[in-house]
C-alpha cells in the first residue's frame, strides 16, 4: 500500500483526464480512471475533481475513493453528482513537471453560473455569472479555475465573466457533458486575495 508525505498539493487547472463518477456516498465519491494515473497515486494522497482538492482514501487498479467531506458535499455540486457523470481530474503538480497555466489550490472560493456556452468560429465562449463580491479579484487576462479549469477572462461585464475556450478544453473537459448543470465552482487568483490581505493589514496598523 503507497501513503503520500505530507506536502501542500499545488494545480495548474490543466486538466489530466475525465474520470467517471460511479457512486457517491455522504462521505466519498468513487471516480474511475485510467490505472496510468492511479498508479501515481498514494492513499492520503491529493486529486483535484473538478477544481475541489481530495484526498484520497482507498485506491484500485483504475479506481480511488476520495474523501467528501460535509462541507464539500454542500457547498459544491460534488455531492449532486450522480454515476455516469463524468469529472475534471488533475494530480497535484511539482516545479520539475512544469507549471504550465497558474497556481491552483483545489480550495473552492464560491460556486458560479455557467450561462451560456456558445460557439463562435472554432473556439467556444463560455459565460459564467460570479458572485459580485468576488470580482475584485479577477483581472482582464488573468486567471480564473472554473471546475478545474485554467480560464483567461477576456470580458468583464459585471459579474458576468466571458472566456474563450479552445477546442481541445472544450473536447477534454466537462464543459461539452451537458448533464454538468449550471453550478461551476470558483477559485479566484490566490496571489490576488494575499496581495489585499496584506494591503488591509498594512492599512490598519
Amino acid at each position: 500500500m503507497r501513503y503520500c508525505t505530507l506536502v501542500p498539493a499545488m494545480f495548474t487547472g490543466i486538466v489530466q483526464e475525465l474520470g467517471l463518477e460511479c457512486s457517491v456516498r455522504p462521505s466519498a465519491l468513487t471516480i474511475e480512471m485510467s490505472h496510468a494515473h492511479c498508479e501515481r497515486i498514494e492513499v492520503g494522497g491529493s486529486i483535484a475533481v473538478n477544481g475541489v482538492c481530495s484526498s484520497a482514501r482507498e485506491l484500485s487498479v483504475d479506481a480511488i475513493v476520495a474523501d467528501l467531506s460535509r462541507g464539500t458535499s454542500t457547498r459544491t455540486p460534488l455531492g449532486k453528482l450522480r454515476p455516469g457523470h463524468q469529472v475534471n481530474l488533475e494530480l497535484p503538480r511539482t516545479p520539475s513537471g512544469g507549471l504550465d497555466e497558474h497556481w491552483v489550490l483545489g480550495h473552492v472560493d464560491a460556486l458560479g453560473k455557467a450561462q451560456a456556452l456558445n460557439q463562435e468560429g472554432s473556439e467556444w465562449v463560455l459565460i459564467v455569472e460570479s458572485p459580485t463580491q468576488y470580482c475584485r479579484f479577477v483581472a482582464e487576462k488573468g486567471s480564473l479555475m472554473v471546475e478545474g479549469i485554467s480560464l483567461t477572462p477576456y470580458d468583464l461585464d459585471g459579474g458576468n465573466l466571458r472566456s474563450a475556450i479552445i477546442p481541445e478544453t472544450y473536447e477534454t473537459t466537462v464543459l461539452r457533458d451537458p448533464r454538468r448543470g449550471n453550478s461551476v465552482n470558483l477559485e479566484f487568483d490566490s496571489l490576488a486575495k494575499y496581495v489585499e490581505r496584506m494591503i488591509r493589514f498594512v492599512h490598519s496598523n
